[in-house]
């Protein structure tokens, strides 16, 4: 029955990479580590880096001079007149201040500097005065090979001495500054040349061409003003009198016409319309009337119809012929009546009727009269208050263009400096050493982010959360044959005490329950599993303990490389029945007379079904009883998968990692590979550590705690 051990880690792989993953933060104790590893490399690109600067500060740098003039914008000048409408003063607000700082730079100012100081012929200024150097040279001919001859040459004069006066003016860009001092509206001119003289002049030439250029832009603007106000005021004038000349013509070709007398017409009109409405009401009342009359057929009806004594007298004897006679007479009379009553309001209508559309007409006529009267009349008014206004204007700027001034005034003028502005030697030298740290720290952190490997315990124990039990330092043996050599020859070296603290790690997993079968595997190849499984093997056999070494790896079989034998049988002998495990052991005295050597031998049987089959069970059930301690060295489990298929055997798998060469994704991969398929790793193995890698990767300190390849580690080892 098979012991396993459990993982002594309390986290999984994968748990902790879910771990590590959440706990991102920048630990700053590991930072400073990594930076004190790298102090040397530090400390010299640091030196180098201030010897740079003391040669560039002292040696090759130029002294420059820095001078300076002060402007101020002056807003509230005095008028004679006010011609805000016409010029409008300088305003405050940071447009316009910013826009003042782009007119001092423009070219246009920047250029009449030029001319004025004749920069063009100033070395500093124009650097087609100075010879050139080497380097411009060699960009002169690399730019006359790939672009061909130079067009230089076939410049006219003209051109050469406009290219000559644009580089003055770039160059003298570059050596100004004009800034606005905060919450003023104070300007600083300043320049920094390679001559004291130039220093003062250059601020100075700027500030004063930037104050008559104001002044000149104002005269400029007040006479093209005059110009436009005087053209102007005569066309309005000439609009003046062709306005009042229609508006008298029209008012001789028409009746005197007011709003009062149009009023009056439009008060007899409603009269009119008034009496209309009467007449209309009676003529129907009239009508409705006569339709009534011719509609009664009988006496009563028709007394009914006029409130008339005679006929109401009449009813009571209207029997008798006489008295029926008369109703008929006085009726007819009533009827007559009525009807020259319509006629003549009928007329009135009429009447009436036409003297509304004659004074409809007349006053639609004097309407419009009215309105082209007054729209003349306004047309002209307006010409006139147009006139007046253009003729006081151009009165005023004459009157102002006398006395103007500019908008800016010098306060201060530039001093001629007396001592250099730069170079400033000690920043340059303090800004060197900074530079230098942060180049070399940067060096030193992208070389440990870009580092893919373990080297130290601490880092494989947090990447794959299982425990580190031994780190075993590279042996100083040439030869795989030499190396169980070196081990008994130097039984008190740190390979050899490596080894041993491996063993003790091992045996104190389980105290309770001791490893029997102990597996040993790694990522890939070359990771030195075999040479450790051998020193094991030979550390348990010091203790007094029957061991067999299987090797398990026999696609490879490197244990020949290791032993002084040259048979052939082994582990396929074994397994097949045609030897027993006593007729093929080896035994060799560099691994220990306690120890006994099962090698693998070529098979054209896969390996991964041997290790399945039944007779590989059953040679593991013998092996349990006869031997103390059984180790299988398995090949590498991201090649094959052999090391899973034996670790279902063993009671303790070690799983070997390379320091400093197995990248940190193989090492996972093949862990999850044995986690995948429900095998546990008991602990890892650091091999082959370089202490000389380690002391320059700055690992190998005193205080490092790296155990057998520590700086300490001479007053216990015999190496």
């Amino acid at each position: 029955m098979n012991r396993s051990i459990s993982n002594l880690s309390p986290n999984s792989t994968t748990k902790s990479h879910e771990e590590t993953a959440g706990d991102e933060v920048v630990d700053l104790a590991s930072l400073f580590n990594t930076l004190w590893r790298g102090k040397w490399l530090i400390t010299t690109v640091c030196i180098a880096s201030v010897l740079v600067g003391v040669y560039y500060a002292y040696a090759v740098a130029r002294p420059e001079f820095t001078a300076s003039s002060v402007v101020i914008l002056d807003t509230n000048q005095e008028q004679v007149v006010d011609l805000g409408s016409i010029f409008p003063g300088m305003s405050s607000d940071d447009t316009a201040i910013n826009s003042e700082v782009e007119v001092m730079r423009s070219r246009v100012l920047i250029g009449r500097v030029v001319d004025q100081l004749d920069l063009t012929s100033n070395p500093e200024f124009n650097s087609a005065l100075l010879p050139p150097s080497l380097v411009s040279r060699l960009k002169l001919r690399v730019i006359d090979m790939l672009s061909g001859p130079d067009l230089a040459s076939e410049l006219t004069e003209e051109e050469t001495a406009e290219r000559a006066r644009d580089r003055a003016i770039n160059t003298v860009l570059n050596k100004i500054v004009i800034r606005n001092l905060p919450s003023t509206l104070v300007f600083e001119v300043r320049a920094t040349t390679f001559s004291p003289t130039m220093s003062a002049a250059l601020p100075e030439a700027i500030v004063q061409t930037y104050i008559n250029d104001q002044l000149q832009v104002k005269l400029d603007q007040m006479d093209e003003a005059t110009n436009w106000l005087s053209e102007r005021v005569a066309e309005l004038q000439t609009q003046l009198e062709e306005a009042e000349v229609r508006v008298n013509a029209f008012n001789a070709s028409t009746d005197l016409v007011n709003p009062e007398m149009l009023l009056a017409s439009e008060r007899q009109l409603k009269e009119v319309r008034t009496r209309i409405e009467d007449a209309k009401t009676t003529v129907a009342a009239l009508t409705e009337r006569q339709e009534q009359e011719a509609s009664a057929t009988t006496y009563a009806e028709k007394a009914e119809l006029f409130n008339d004594a005679q006929l109401r007298g009449f009813l009571p004897r209207i029997d008798e012929p006489a008295i029926a006679q008369a109703f008929d007479t006085r009726y007819a009379q009533l009827v007559t009546r009525d009807q020259s009553e319509l006629l003549r309001a009928q007329n009135q209508l009429a009447v009436l009727q036409n003297s509304e559309k004659s004074l409809s007409q007349q006053i639609e006529t004097q309407n419009a009269d009215l309105i082209q009267l007054q729209q003349l009349t306004r047309e002209a008014e307006a010409t006139r208050l147009l006139y007046e206004h253009f003729l006081t204007r151009l009165k005023e700027t004459s009157a102002q263009q006398g006395i103007q001034s500019a908008d800016s005034r010098l306060l201060s003028h530039a001093v001629q400096p007396l001592m250099p502005s730069a170079p400033r030697k000690s920043v340059i030298v303090a800004m060197a050493a900074i530079l230098g740290f942060m180049l070399s720290s940067a060096i030193v952190l992208i070389r440990e982010i870009r580092q893919n490997t373990f080297r130290m315990a601490q880092d494989l124990e947090r990447k794959t959360g299982y425990t580190v039990m031994g780190q075993i330092p590279l042996l100083p043996a040439r030869a795989r044959r030499d190396v169980l050599q070196y081990l008994v020859d130097k039984p008190a070296s740190s390979g050899a005490e490596a080894v041993r603290n491996l063993r003790t790690s091992v045996l104190l997993s389980n105290v309770a329950n001791p490893p029997q079968i102990i597996g040993t595997s790694s990522s890939v190849p070359g990771e030195g599993k075999t040479t450790m499984s051998l020193s094991l093997a030979q550390n348990f056999t010091g203790m007094g303990k029957k061991v067999l070494i299987i090797e398990g790896d026999i696609r490879r079989r490197v244990f020949g490389q290791y032993l002084n034998s040259t048979q052939q049988e082994g582990l396929i002998t074994v397994l097949n029945g045609k030897k027993t495990l006593e007729e093929v052991i080896l035994t060799d005295d560099r691994v220990g007379h306690g120890t006994d050597i099962l090698i693998g031998e070529n098979s054209s049987v896969n390996a991964a079904d041997l290790f399945s089959s039944a007779a590989f069970s059953k040679l593991i059930a013998e092996v349990r009883e006869k031997y103390d301690t059984i180790i299988i060295d398995t090949p590498p489990v991201l090649v094959v998968p052999d090391a899973r298929i034996v670790a279902q055997h063993v009671d303790a798998m070690l799983f070997v990692v390379a320091w400093d060469r197995t990248p940190k994704s193989q090492v996972t991969a093949a862990l999850h590979m044995f986690e995948a398929s429900g095998q546990k790793i008991s602990g890892l193995v650091l091999n082959q550590i370089n202490p000389k890698g380690m002391r320059n990767y700055g690992y190998g300190g005193k205080y490092g705690g790296y155990g057998a390849y520590g700086s300490y580690g001479g007053k216990y080892y015999e190496n």
